[in-house]
């Protein structure tokens, strides 16, 4: 039976406009449990019959340059120890430390992005570890091999040229279709900023952007994917912002999709 590990990182430190994805994890994770809905996912593989999915429960972050560390430490600990990590936030800007941790065991990995921002500044408000600016600074360390964005639909002057300067491949909003997403076949980390989701799926986010993806769409990605699955993450959830916990459950609905994904006998 295989495993993969659920990790909470309470953290919106870096965080722009307001702040509330600290309080996610436990949300998520109690519509994770919901008697709502059973643990099957849409490949079959159910939650607790044909995988575990270990809660770790949230590393203990207090909003210190430590944080990093911890995150870093908890990502590559999990890889190492050949599990798949889950980790649900938080802010984006944990998206750095985690691929940092993993990469130490598994080296650059590929990258699939869900997002409505390319999250590609340099130095967002002088903070160069802005949730705005985890990928800049992934890929200028190498430890991405290729990095595929998926729902991007504000794309300013400044992160077009960082997206040329990185090579990222961008697939915007306008136009877009499931199948034409290059979806990458080498060791794969996945992460959704549920910001990418239409505001309609998903209005308990802090950075509302009409126009998104649906939750169908993403899962037609993910549907999509073939390469062995290293890592995750879902980021953003802002509970002050939610409505009747439905942000919640389409949080929850990912998380359950990546781990029957990680936990498939090809992976």
């Amino acid at each position: 039976m295989g495993e993969v590990t659920l990790i909470g990182l309470p953290t919106d430190s870096h965080s722009s406009f307001v702040r509330g994805p600290a309080a996610a994890p436990p949300l998520i994770r109690a519509a994770l449990r919901s008697d709502h809905w059973n643990q099957a996912a849409e490949n079959g593989i159910e939650i607790g019959e044909d995988m575990i999915l270990r809660d770790l429960g949230d590393l203990p972050l207090d909003e210190t340059a430590a944080d990093f560390d911890r995150i870093q430490t908890a990502a590559r600990d999990a890889a190492a120890a050949g599990k798949v990590p889950l980790f649900i936030g938080g802010d984006h800007m944990v998206t750095f430390p985690i691929i940092a941790g993993i990469a130490e065991v598994h080296g650059p990995v590929d990258v699939l992005h869900f997002d409505a921002h390319p999250d590609l500044y340099d130095d967002f408000d002088g903070d160069p570890l802005s949730h705005a600016s985890p990928f800049a600074r992934i890929m200028e360390r190498g430890l991405a091999r290729r990095l595929v964005q998926v729902g991007i639909r504000t794309l300013n002057r400044h992160c077009r040229e960082q997206a040329e300067r990185f090579g990222v491949e961008i697939v915007a909003m306008r136009g877009f279709a499931p199948e034409r997403v290059p979806v990458p076949d080498g060791k794969l980390y996945v992460s959704i900023d549920l910001d990418a989701l239409d505001p309609a799926f998903a209005p308990g986010v802090s950075h509302h952007e009409p126009g998104g993806l649906s939750v169908r769409d993403v899962l037609n990605v993910l549907a999509r994917i073939e390469a062995p699955l290293v890592g995750g993450d879902v980021v953003e959830y802002n509970p002050a912002r939610d409505l009747n916990g439905m942000t919640a459950v389409v949080a929850a609905k990912f998380v359950k999709e990546l781990a029957a994904m990680a936990a498939r006998p090809s992976c």
